[in-house]
């Protein structure tokens, strides 16, 4: 029987009026054979510091579903100075892993941040690094720290430092307003970087996390932006006749691959972003649309209904006949493509709703995920390990995510606002 995870985390944020307002992250299923890990309480002289330090790390290694942070209650030793790890007493508990931290002050008001981990099964330490910082950055040398810790245990790179884009609606008395935001991987700190009375659709982060295309229909009809994330700059790209939407960027940054109807019936096309040139990728009466780059660039995924029912084909990106991918069940849409190109994510109809579900192109196997009843739009993580969607939630719009095995899930609601059409940011460059 898998273990079922429930856990609200209330975390405050000490130093800086932009965090936002609270966000709830439920952790709903975890990894059945989660990893004992113990963490410490943070030493030092800046007490506020370590808290906050302490509860972003908590929260990021619980909510990844890989590890059971073990109560304080029943650690061998509170605070241990540096090599001072009685190894055998916190293994005799069946502890495998020990994180401590400190914070101390720094010259010019700064706070330097000090981590070790230690594996209590090889009797070593594994990992330490210090920095010194601002206050304003503890919440990212947190998010840091848990990457550091879950490469060094899983051997998967960590994405906690990573962001992720998604379109809120808020209802005000009389209209309601769109907002293009965007916010850490745990949803703090968010920012809006585009507002509208019209609707927004369709964020899609640039491969170097710089820019983010995304669809508006701010003059009444849909139009595709590319817009700078730190300046705000905004670039239209497109707005033909009919339809543009579903933007999505080539590994090389180099183009968009998007649909456009044009008159006619919807297709896909590449746009050169440098020159404006255009390339029709399809040519089919029926619908094409959602287009997913595959890493290498050399394929195009997409969504079409030439065979009755939505179904994802694939496309050489020189050209060709598009070869159709997914065949359980009748409704297959939305694809994304893990980072090693192995694996889809998509949106799957069933009697019971619209779920996430993942096509293993290489072992051929299909597996669903997710069990809600409207469940759309997934986005792989950087490191494929998690996949962000969104989903209906007590009579609202709200942010999940799971893992790529489905073995974890986690839901993310920022308060009083609906949100919908994730997009997981790449790693910073």
């Amino acid at each position: 029987m898998k273990i079922i995870y429930t856990i609200f985390i209330l975390v405050f944020i000490f130093f800086s009026n932009n965090a936002s307002a609270l966000l709830e992250i439920e952790v709903t299923q975890g990894v059945e054979s989660a990893m004992p890990v113990a963490i410490t309480p943070v030493d030092g002289d800046l007490p506020i510091a370590g808290t906050l330090l302490e509860s972003v790390v908590f929260s990021d290694l619980h909510r990844s579903g890989y590890f059971s942070i073990v109560d304080k209650k029943n650690y061998p030793q509170q605070k241990i100075q540096l090599d001072q790890v009685d190894y055998n007493r916190w293994r005799n508990m069946g502890i495998e892993a020990l994180l401590t931290m400190r914070a101390n002050s720094a010259a010019e008001g700064k706070v330097r941040v000090q981590f070790e981990l230690y594996d209590l099964v090889r009797k070593n330490r594994a990992l330490g690094h210090s920095v010194t910082v601002n206050n304003d950055q503890l919440r990212k040398v947190a998010h840091k720290i848990s990457d550091l810790v879950f490469e060094q245990l899983t051997g998967i790179k960590g994405a906690f430092s990573t962001r992720i884009a998604y379109i809120s609606e808020a209802a005000t008395k009389n209209s309601k307003q769109y907002q293009l935001q965007i916010a850490d991987a745990d949803g703090y700190n968010p920012r809006t970087i585009f507002s509208s009375s019209k609707q927004l659709m369709s964020p899609a982060w640039s491969p170097d996390g710089r820019r983010i295309a995304y669809v508006s229909f701010e003059n009444e009809r849909t139009e595709i932006f590319v817009q700078d994330v730190s300046t705000g700059k905004r670039t239209k790209v497109s707005s033909r006749p009919g339809i543009n939407s579903a933007p999505a960027w080539s590994p090389d940054g180099n183009s968009i691959a998007l649909t456009l109807s044009d008159g006619g019936d919807p297709e896909i096309f590449v746009l050169d972003i440098e020159s404006g040139k255009l390339r029709k990728l399809t040519n089919h009466y029926g619908i094409d649309t959602e287009p997913a780059w595959s890493p290498d660039g050399r394929f195009i995924y997409f969504t079409s209904n030439r065979s009755g029912s939505p179904q994802i084909y694939q496309v050489a990106f020189g050209g060709g006949s598009p070869k159709r991918i997914t065949f359980e069940g009748s409704y297959n849409a939305a694809p994304s493509v893990s980072v090693d190109g192995k694996t889809i994510a998509m949106v799957h109809r069933n009697d019971d709703g619209y779920r996430i579900a993942v096509l293993d192109m290489g072992k051929n196997t299909f597996r669903l995920l997710t069990d809600g009843v409207l469940d759309e739009a997934p986005s792989f993580a950087p490191n494929g390990s998690m996949i962000i969607y969104s989903t209906r939630h007590n009579n609202s719009t709200v942010l999940s995510a799971v893992s790529a095995d489905g073995r974890v899930k986690q839901r993310l609601r920022l308060h009083k606002e609906k949100v919908r059409e994730p997009s997981w940011s790449p790693f910073r460059r």
